[in-house]
């Protein structure tokens, strides 16, 4: 009994950080990124948290307000391939780029 209890906290320590490593954490709110999109889910962008990458990535068309879509995973998840608004305007981002994407909820 005590190894099957101890074992079942374990796992689920381990789902709990699992989960909780693919959110980013803003003040006391959890966000989602762009990264945490599943394939096919779309998400509208709120906001750019990294001031450097932001620049860059509002050139590239990341403009708060966009929806944006995972429409692809390289093999072994890095870049992503993101679908930007109504005109299907297709982007390839690093997944440390995608991670200073914040979407609403």
């Amino acid at each position: 009994m005590f190894v099957f209890f101890l074992n079942k906290h374990f796992s689920l320590a381990v789902a709990f950080f699992r989960r909780s490593s693919q959110v980013a954490v803003v003040g006391t709110a959890v966000r989602r990124t762009a990264k945490d999109l599943r394939l096919g889910e779309t998400g509208t962008i709120c906001c750019l948290e990294d001031p450097e990458m932001a620049l860059k990535l509002l050139e590239m068309g990341c403009v708060p307000g966009v929806q944006v879509r995972l429409s692809g995973r390289a093999p072994l998840g890095d870049p992503l391939m993101l679908v930007l608004g109504d005109q299907e305007y297709t982007l390839s981002v690093r997944a440390s780029e995608a991670a200073t994407i914040l979407l609403k909820e």
